[in-house]
This record gives C-alpha cells, structure tokens and sequence, in this order.
C-alpha cells in the first residue's frame, strides 16, 4: 500500500560539482510585478489526486517557467507528428485535358447505367444535354427528366450524377400542382462553365416551378477537383485553441464553430495542431500570416472530409524543467527511468482558473452588470449565465440552460473524471499498484482496438454529437465502449492480465463497476452529493449521467518513446527546445524573418533568433552567473492523458502546488 501525498520532505544541499551547479539565489521581484507567494494546495485534495505510482524520490523543478519550456504536437491518426513545415500554397490547378479524357471514355458506360436506371426517353435528355457541353456551351440551359414520384429511386439518381458527372449538379423540383416531383440537371460551376442559375429561357414543359434558383445546399462555388475541406496546421503560442481560433475566425469573418479540430491544446505553451475549414481557400489564410500575433499558420492541404474531435492518436510533449534540484545526476536518472517503467496514476489534470476574483464578487455583491464586464468573452458559460439571469432573474434552470449543450455535457464528464480520480485513489491506497486483483475491470483480451478514442460522429442523438460543437472541448468520453470483465481467482491464477489491462469506469448508462471495494466509493461520493448513478432525478438530460453512455479509462499510463536529456543555463530567457519557427527559419531564414518583420509587432518569443541562442546556452552570460540545471523530457501520451500527471510522478509534487506556481508567476 502506497502513503498518502506527505509535505515534500526538506531537500538535501545540491552537490557542487559538474554538471550540478550550486543553486542561485532568486531575484526578487520589483514593483508591482511582485506577487504573492502561492496558497497552500487545496484543489488536488478536493479532485483526490493523492497518490503516487511508484515509491522513488524525485527531484525539483520549475514547470512552465517560460511558456516555450512546454511545447506540444498532435499525432494524427495515422501516427505522423504534425509540425508546421511550410507556408506554401497547394497547387489548385485542375488537369483539365486528363479529366475530359477519363470522362469521354467513361462516357458510353455511364449513358448506359442511366438509360437502365431511367429509361430511353431521359438518357436520350441528357445525351444531348451532355453534347451542348462538350461544345463549349457554357449557357446550356438547365435539363428536367421525367416525373418520379418514388423519393428512394430520386436519390439515387442525384447519387448516380455525383458519382459519373461531377461537374453537374442536380435537385428536385415540383409540378404547379404540387404533386409531381423531377429531377433538375444543371452545369455545376467551374471550369467548364458559368452557373445557369434560374433556368428562364429553357424550354422545359409548363407547368414546372423552373424559375426559381437551385438548392445549392453542398455545391457553393467551388471547383469541382478540390477537396471541400481546407486542412492546415496550426501553431500558436501562449494562446488557447479556442482564442487563437476566434482570431482567425474574426479575420476571416467566419464564426469559430466553421473551424474543426481533433482536441484542444495547452494554453501557456506552444503548440502545433490540425485544423480543418469548410470551403475556404488556402490563400485567404496564409494572406493572414503577417498579420497574426503568436499564431501561424501552414501546410495547406485539400481533404474530402473534416476533422472530428478525437480524431488523433494523441500528443507528444517536450517539456523543460527549470532550476532543477536534486543530489545527483544518478536521481535524475532513477526518477526518469522509474517514470519509464512505472508509468503514472492516469488522473484527470487540473485547469488553472484566474477568475476565482471575479466569481467571488458577484456571490458577494450580486452585481451581474460589473460581473459580465469583468469576465472575458472566452469564459462562455459564465456569461452565457449571468446574461439569461440578468433576463430572467431567479430561474436557474433557465440560466444553466443558457450554456451550450456541448459544454452542458462537459460539466457531467467532469463529475465523471472527479469520481474516476476518487476511485483511482482508493484502487493504489487500498491494494497497491504491483499487479491484479480479484474484482477488477479489464479490457478482454480478445477485445480488438483496445484504448482507442470515441469517434464523436458514431454518438446517437442521446449523447455527445460532434457536430453540434459550438465550443471546443475532448471527446465526451475519451475510450470507446469496450468488452471489460471483471478479473477472476482463474484469470489470477493464468495470469491473463497485468496492470496495464486495469480500468476503473466513467460513469454511465452502459458502464459495469469493479467486482471489489472500489465500485462503492462512487456510489458513496455521488451519494453525499445528492446525485444518482443508475436513474435520473431530474428532467435535464444534459446534466444526468445516466444519459451519458460512460466509458473506461486505464488506471497506469506508460510515457511512449520517452528521451530525455541535461543541459546547463545562465540566461532565464533563452530558448532551450526549438520550436516550428526556429526550425523553419534554418530551412527558410529570409521567407520567415520576411513574414515576421512585415506582420504587426510580435511576441518575443517568435524571434528566430533563439535557434542561434539554444546552440549557444552553455557559453553565453555574464562569468558572475553560475550555470542551473534543467531536464529536458520528451514522450508521447494517448489523447485524454495529462502530461502534468506524468511530471507530478517525477518530482513527487503536488500538482495543486504546480498549478497555483503558474498562476503565480
């Protein structure tokens, strides 16, 4: 049985000797830059984040002590690390010769398939249709087949034109008498022609309601070779994703929802992440590259379809940890390599929350005028509530309800994730960590795809649904519904299964809880809070577990493909990890430093000369300064995961502390 989280015991003095310099006396802080030393950590008390993987001392260090100590690239699903590479424009040129000889030779075939599907009289139509086409007449009028009445046998017409013709474009029009329906045949826009958009001039039968403009609904002007997404990288620094989005989005005058992505990103780092746009050039982006602040934008791409969230494989993180402290390099590396072994408590992270200010002036006063001025417009639900109080006083379900659905359904995976890490806590206290026990959940092995992420379009309208995101937040849930089953005396005795296969559930309409001691701190915790686990009090759908499917999530997470490495510094303000920018700028340094020194005034952080910088960290600075200490780390972790989580293993530190220390600097 591991202890519980004791205060972090007094470390011994740094050894003085190479490469372990003596520790530096801080700065102090001037002026009204000076801030009050961190609280006493509370939060991870309350999320019961109090246990730890493994019994080896760790060592300290400064988390995030500049943002780019923090730097993070989404795996895409296929396993590639994105990376921001280019700023190039991808080609839209259309082979047009090589199109018109595929669809001329394809031509006979597709005829026939249509006279079977539609009879002599409408392929003989569009036969004709077809030839005024191929002669350059790009004001053809429109073409209107036959009365159908079936409405299955009419889709799969329009089906069969996306198919063979893409360069027409068809919908359903109507009779006088408002009962017969046909189908209407156009030339789409491109380069084979203009759009006829009403049709007038034609000499289709009277009668039909031909004067009207097309359904245009999924073919706005667009050519017809490209892919109807505009996927791109987007790397931003100290930014949210959700922030550096709305940047854009504003630019652009489109809303953020226009945007789609795989997952949310770290605020106070710098990241690099997929992002995918409906229908929008490529050009209209990088034209905004000069003008963006801490945010870039590159490696344009054309794609069939959009991103949804969890669509990725996860993150890789290279993290620095500065001032680093400990009695040997031999520590150093035990914690690491403990780390590497071990694993970590899979816990649900802690966000850091800045409006606590705020939040306790209104409970005080009431004021929801000075409220809503005071929190920024990022804080969607805050202001989403005060505004609908403000016009309904006193109707709280109201208010609540005032929240986006999405972000309704995050406050339940919240209390999801609280539970889980209550469990987690009581699973290591309770029987440690060092293998299986009778009664708990594991993935079966015959169970295929173990670990891998919902994909939010497969959600039925009961439960998370991707596209109606209007914010941006995780897959609800992270891990997938899978077979589980709880462990047996026999599955003990075959040894089936290893820690790595435990699960503890997230809560849910379809979830099963462990077979031992474990599943009543759940009920006991939602018990104590007036909430049920198996049947909803109340009407609200959004805010009942039991209208959430639930999940499972692995109780031990193993950093993947973790290196990590010592380096000295004596400057607080060098770069000690290259960004995209840093290595672009070797590859590209006068298209780079053009596209910064044109743009308006930048961070600091995006001068490109920090690549020169971190060549030179252990040579540059005043003699009077002696050298400290930093870590470098870099791992992967599955989508869900909390790099915090991995780094509070190493240092044996409460993640509140490290949370409040960032809030504080």
């Amino acid at each position: 049985e591991l202890p519980p989280l004791p205060n972090p015991p007094p470390l011994p003095p740094l050894l003085r000797k190479t490469p372990f310099p003596p520790p530096r006396q801080p700065r102090p802080r001037r002026g009204p830059a000076a801030r009050p030393a961190p609280r006493p950590p509370r939060r991870a008390r309350r999320r019961r984040i109090s246990r730890f993987a493994s019994s080896l001392p760790g060592f300290r260090g400064a988390l995030k002590q500049r943002y780019s100590d923090f730097v993070v690239h989404e795996v895409a699903r296929d396993g590639t690390l994105v990376r921001l590479t280019s700023f190039d424009l991808p080609d839209e040129v259309c082979l047009s010769s090589s199109l018109d000889d595929e669809a001329e030779a394809d031509l006979p075939r597709a005829l026939e398939s249509f006279r079977l599907l539609c009879g002599d009289a409408d392929c003989e139509v569009l036969r004709g249709f077809l030839s005024s086409v191929s002669e350059g007449d790009s004001d053809v009028s429109p073409i209107i087949l036959s009365p159908d009445a079936d409405k299955a046998h009419r889709l799969e017409v329009h089906d069969f034109f996306k198919r063979n013709f893409i360069f027409l474009v068809t919908d359903t029009v109507e009779h006088s008498d408002g009962v017969q329906r046909c189908i209407r045949v156009r030339l789409r826009s491109g380069p084979r022609g203009r759009r006829n958009r009403t049709g007038i001039g034609s000499s289709e039968p009277s009668g039909w309601r031909d004067d009207r403009p097309f359904d245009s609904r999924g073919s706005v002007t667009w050519p017809y070779h490209l892919g109807k997404f505009l996927r791109f990288h987007l790397y931003k620094e100290n930014k949210d994703t959700q922030e550096a989005l709305r940047v854009i989005g504003k630019m652009l005058g489109l809303q953020p929802r226009s945007f789609r992505i795989a997952g949310t990103k770290d605020k106070r780092a710098i990241t690099t992440q997929q992002v995918t746009l409906f229908k929008v050039h490529a050009s209209r982006l990088a034209a905004l590259n000069n003008k963006l602040t801490g945010i870039k934008v590159g490696d344009f791409n054309y794609v069939k379809e959009g991103l949804v969230l969890g669509q990725l494989m996860g993150n890789r993180f290279t993290i620095t940890l500065r001032s680093v402290i400990a009695e040997s390099e031999d520590m150093i590396k035990v914690a690491v390599d403990g780390l590497i072994k071990n694993g970590f408590i899979n816990y649900y992270g802690l966000q850091c929350d800045d409006m606590n200010g705020v939040r306790e002036h209104y409970k005080e006063h009431g004021d929801i005028d000075v409220a809503i001025r005071n929190f920024p417009r990022r804080l969607i639900a805050e202001r989403a509530i005060l505004q609908r109080l403000k016009k309904y006083p006193g109707n709280y379900l109201q208010a609540l309800m005032a929240i986006p659905r999405t972000l309704r359904l995050m406050y339940v995976h919240s209390y999801q994730s609280y539970l889980w890490n209550h469990a987690a806590s009581m699973r290591a206290g309770m029987y440690g960590l060092s293998g299986v026990i009778e009664g708990d959940l594991v993935y079966k092995k015959e169970c295929p795809g173990e670990g891998t992420v919902t994909d939010a379009s497969e959600n039925n309208d009961d439960h998370t649904n991707a596209s109606e995101m209007d914010i941006f937040a995780e897959t609800l849930p992270e891990e997938t519904i899978q077979s589980v089953k709880i462990a047996d005396s026999e599955d003990l005795l075959k040894a089936v299964y290893t820690l790595e296969d435990v699960v503890l559930p997230l809560p849910g309409s379809e979830t099963l809880f462990p077979g031992n001691e474990v599943a009543g701190i759940y009920h006991e915790i939602a018990n104590k809070d007036g909430i049920s686990l198996t049947e909803s009090i109340h009407g609200v759908k959004e805010f009942s577990i039991t209208s959430m499917k639930g999940g499972y999530r692995r109780v031990l997470q193993r950093p993947i493909d973790c290196e990590w490495d010592l380096m000295t510094y004596t400057d607080d303000k060098i770069h000690l990890v290259e960004t995209d920018l840093d290595v672009l700028s070797k590859a590209k340094p006068s298209e780079v430093n053009e596209l910064l020194s044109t743009g308006a005034s930048h961070d600091d952080s995006l001068d490109t000369s920090g690549a020169t910088i971190l060549a030179e960290t252990e040579s540059i600075g005043s003699s009077d300064l002696l050298p400290e200490l930093a870590v470098k780390l870099s791992f992967t972790l599955p989508t869900s995961s909390y790099a915090t989580m991995a780094i509070r293993e190493l240092t044996k530190t409460s993640t509140s502390f490290i949370i409040d220390t960032l809030g504080a600097l």
